[in-house]
């Protein structure tokens, strides 16, 4: 069946179901990434507490236990970069077996969509896990280059380039943080979109539930409170 006439038996809100999925993912990425100035939100909270960090590591002898905690940080986005392979893995054998899943869902849903339909869907969760798979890479890379600048800042505290070089790795530090959240929140909404399966209204209400969830823990979570109890003072 032709991908035109597939797409034809998609229904008025299941397109607003797909314009509500990447409104609330956009929506809430910038608002978490660019939130205002009285109400900041935990990623832009840690990422002052990174810079923190080098600032602090500057001062610390020997700094193995630095070395260790990106070490630590390498691991956790190299492990969701493996589970998106696995997840992109077992997505594409299941567009290749799209008849059982299909006659799961019509049960589900009580409706006999052509085959190309459920591939369609299927063919949403896997790009936005491959999009987050990707940004876990990026994040693997810079969590690398992090390291690298960490071991460039001298170990003479009162040098000339020590606090350049250590804001250096805390900014790169950051980045790297920054595309792991993002692909965080990326596999969130790939979980969000594997609710199509079972409709529009499904999509929507996973969706919406998401953001909420994304907002509560960025703006409103005990963890937030936590990291306001002292605030991380900079120098620069």
């Amino acid at each position: 069946m032709p991908i035109v006439t597939a797409i034809e038996f998609l229904r008025p809100m299941d397109y607003v179901a797909l314009v509500t999925l990447f409104a609330g993912w956009w929506a809430i990425s910038w608002r978490i990434e660019h939130p205002h100035a009285s109400k900041p939100s935990v990623s832009v909270l840690m990422g002052q507490y990174r810079r923190l960090w080098m600032q602090e590591m500057v001062h610390r002898e020997p700094r193995i236990f630095d070395a260790q905690m990106i070490g630590h940080l390498r691991q956790g986005a190299a492990f969701f970069a493996s589970s998106s392979m696995l997840a992109i893995g077992g997505g594409i054998a299941l567009i290749g077996n799209t008849d059982q899943l299909r006659s799961v869902a019509r049960d589900l849903t009580q409706r006999d969509d052509p085959v190309l339909i459920w591939e369609i869907k299927l063919i949403l969760l896997l790009l936005l896990i491959s999009t987050a798979f990707l940004k876990y890479v990026w994040a693997l890379r810079l969590f690398g280059y992090t390291t690298v600048l960490m071991s460039a800042v001298p170990n003479n505290p009162n040098g000339p380039q020590t606090a350049e070089r250590a804001a250096q790795a805390g900014d790169i530090s950051r980045l790297a943080a920054r595309a792991f959240t993002r692909g965080m929140r990326t596999t969130y909404f790939a979980l969000a979109s594997a609710a199509w399966l079972l409709g529009p209204w499904a999509m929507i209400v996973a969706a919406l539930a998401t953001v909420t969830m994304l907002w509560r823990r960025e703006f409103a979570s005990n963890a937030r409170d936590v990291l306001l109890r002292v605030p991380a003072n900079l120098d620069h």
